[in-house]
């Protein structure tokens, strides 16, 4: 039995919610914690996972059509969980309910570990893909 409980709950305490996305720095979203309330709210899929005390210690969302995309926005685990699998429970939770769209989609930042999480979850990098580089455009505010 894993000592973790997931959940597709979207209904999250905002607490926790900044609380992790305070563990983890990601301070884009804390500086304005209303947006990030907003942002779950209105997301497609909503994971989490707890720890046997009830603290939220993981979270993952998408935005999806549910027909030819899922945008994987966040995936988050408490610093002190890092490579204890929570991580990939979240994901794999949100591939299974995707399976049946044509691309997965993640932008995320240029940390060497990720590259090898992300790959070792079946996605690849577009400079990589065998069919020719694929060209991502974003625009940050």
């Amino acid at each position: 039995m894993s000592p973790f409980t997931m959940s597709t709950s979207p209904a999250i305490p905002d607490v926790d919610v900044l609380s992790l996305y305070n563990a983890v720095g990601w301070t884009a979203y804390t500086d304005s914690p209303e947006v990030l309330f907003q942002a779950i709210k209105n997301s497609s899929f909503v994971v989490s996972a707890r720890n046997e005390d009830g603290q939220l210690v993981g979270l993952a969302r998408a935005i999806s059509d549910d027909a030819t995309i899922c945008y994987l926005q966040d995936i988050l685990v408490h610093p002190d969980l890092h490579r204890t699998g929570v991580g990939r429970v979240l994901f794999e939770r949100v591939l299974e309910r995707y399976e049946h769209v044509r691309q997965t989609v993640l932008i995320t930042d240029d940390e060497p570990w990720q590259r090898a999480f992300y790959e070792s979850m079946g996605l690849t990098e577009g400079a990589d893909f065998s069919a020719g580089p694929v060209r991502v455009f974003a625009k940050f505010r």
